[in-house]
């Protein structure tokens, strides 16, 4: 187990190395240069006030994604459930939305974004428990409402987008899911949330195994079943709501990566999920990595300079491709 966290930390060591030079405007030569001391004013300014703090906003939204959807997984006793097809992600989007046009939140007051996207994502988690009914244990069901919940509450942001579209423009990325642009106020925001939330969903890490396992086993074990989950739910809506605000609606990541997760590190939620916040962190600063390197490429095979790919295109592409190679490739499973 020791041996498996290490090799995932070497991962992460690489997958920032190459995000630091992957961006546009200067060759890894001269990152490199900047990181020893050297490079004039404009050059350490892009080091270390734009692409320092991006990586390190994409390793602390990958963790808080990936943790919230192994918390949803195990407190629903749901394979399918995950921060985007629970209405968890779109909530958050909507109230972040919702809050900006309404002059309650913006970038020069974060707080306040990330307690409308907590408070909207635990409308969209209500909702769905609401529509779920006496199918919530049922998984296909579950992932049905999940569905209906989402395309809702995408359609109502849209509605407040095209409402107010002269204020909105900049939080279009919020529907996309990007890095982008990423400064230290996003890092200082994001960080004791996620360290907060994060240990609060470890501490959980017992009573979630015995939700695992079903509610006559947990009330048996003299664990409330209700109580506990609700406080799993109310540490995956934080975790989700703090990724949001900081890097909008990142596809697929909250979704697959807690099964990639328990594939590795094994059941034990006392080590499955630092395994998973650790699993989701390399996997988001790869993919935004990658769409670095990609839009680098674009730029220069179209000769445009302005094109970017955002890291949320990419996960979301390739997620749902991983997807649908699982489930043909394990089509007697209940996914």
């Amino acid at each position: 187990m020791t041996r498996r966290f290490t090799v995932l930390a070497v991962l992460a060591v690489v997958c920032a190395a190459v995000e630091v030079v992957a961006g546009r405007g200067m060759s890894p030569g001269v990152v490199w240069e900047v990181l020893n001391g050297g490079g004039d004013a404009t050059e350490r300014h892009i080091v270390f006030q734009l692409r320092l703090p991006r990586l390190l906003v994409a390793l602390g939204a990958g963790a808080c994604l990936a943790v919230a959807g192994l918390v949803l997984q195990s407190a629903l006793r749901n394979p399918l459930a995950g921060p985007e097809v629970t209405g968890v992600t779109p909530g958050a989007v909507l109230g972040a939305v919702t809050a900006t046009a309404l002059g309650l939140a913006g970038w020069d007051a974060p707080l306040a974004v990330v307690l409308a996207a907590c408070a909207g994502g635990c409308a969209g988690a209500a909702l769905l428990w609401l529509l779920a009914g006496r199918g919530r244990g049922d998984p296909a069901q579950t992932a049905v409402h999940g569905v209906l919940v989402s395309a809702v509450l995408g359609g109502l942001t849209a509605m407040v987008l095209l409402v107010e579209p002269g204020e909105l423009g900049s939080v279009v990325q919020w529907l996309v899911g990007t890095t982008e642009g990423r400064v230290w106020e996003h890092w200082h925001l994001l960080w004791p949330w996620a360290l907060v939330w994060g240990v609060a969903a470890w501490l959980l890490a017992g009573p979630l195994t015995l939700l695992r396992c079903g509610d006559d086993i947990a009330l048996a074990a003299g664990l409330s079943a209700r109580r506990a989950r609700t406080l799993a739910l109310l540490c995956a809506v934080a975790l989700t709501a703090g990724a949001v605000a900081a890097v909008g609606a990142l596809g697929f990541i909250g979704l697959l990566v807690p099964h990639l997760a328990v594939a590795v590190f094994g059941a034990d939620l006392r080590r499955s999920l630092p395994g998973a916040a650790l699993t989701g962190a390399v996997v988001v600063c790869g993919a935004d990595a990658a769409a670095q390197l990609s839009s680098r490429l674009l730029a220069t095979a179209l000769d445009s300079g302005r094109l970017t790919l955002p890291v949320g295109a990419l996960t979301a592409c390739l997620g749902a491709a991983l997807l649908l190679l699982v489930v043909r490739r394990t089509p007697s499973r209940t996914f």
